[in-house]
């Protein structure tokens, strides 16, 4: 099933606001670990809503990594 573009964005950009509001709590209660990792989501975001990076990983990609993390 495809996307529709309009739709896609609007959820990356809500997506990237819930992000940053969650970061800012993380941060409040001095989660430095949980902040980073939030910000790695945003910054996620922020990357597939600019066509820098595919909103997927193929699965041979994502296979690989799985076995390799099982080991």
């Amino acid at each position: 099933m495809i996307e529709q573009p309009d739709r896609s964005a609007d959820a990356l950009d809500y997506m990237q606001a819930m992000l940053g509001q969650l970061r800012n709590m993380a941060e409040a209660g001095r989660y430095d670990m949980l902040a980073y990792l939030i910000e790695l989501a945003c910054i996620e975001a922020t990357d597939v809503a600019a066509g820098r990076r595919p909103a997927r990983l193929s699965r041979g990609r994502l296979g690989e990594h799985d076995r390799d993390s099982a080991a």
